[in-house]
């Protein structure tokens, strides 16, 4: 299978909370890239559903995305696309995982 992802990803593990039709929750943010992330959590999402993520940041700091919901894995999580977010957000995205992907 051929990986379609065109941006580098970074290896983490990083609390996140997550708000979408049903709710809010938690999980657990395992992989990212500019373009999206993949977060482990055993709660249910739709396929295209749009969330709001906050992304905890070690420095006790947090980054604000929407995201939409590319595919779920039951009892596992689900991949997100980034759709939208400030300037600001993009810049603290882009200095987390380039020290991700520098580890």
């Amino acid at each position: 299978m051929e990986d379609r992802r065109k941006a580098g990803r970074a290896k983490l593990n990083l609390e996140a909370r997550w708000e979408g039709v049903l709710g809010r929750f938690e999980g657990i943010i395992v992989d990212s890239s500019r373009n999206g992330c993949f977060l482990l959590t055993s709660d249910k999402v739709q396929p295209s559903e749009l969330i709001r993520l906050e992304i905890r940041l070690p420095d006790d700091g947090q980054i604000y995305l929407w995201a939409e919901v590319v595919y779920q894995i039951s009892e596992m999580g689900f991949a997100l696309r980034f759709t939208g977010s400030g300037a600001e957000e993009e810049a603290a995205l882009e200095e987390l995982l380039s020290h991700g992907l520098g580890q």
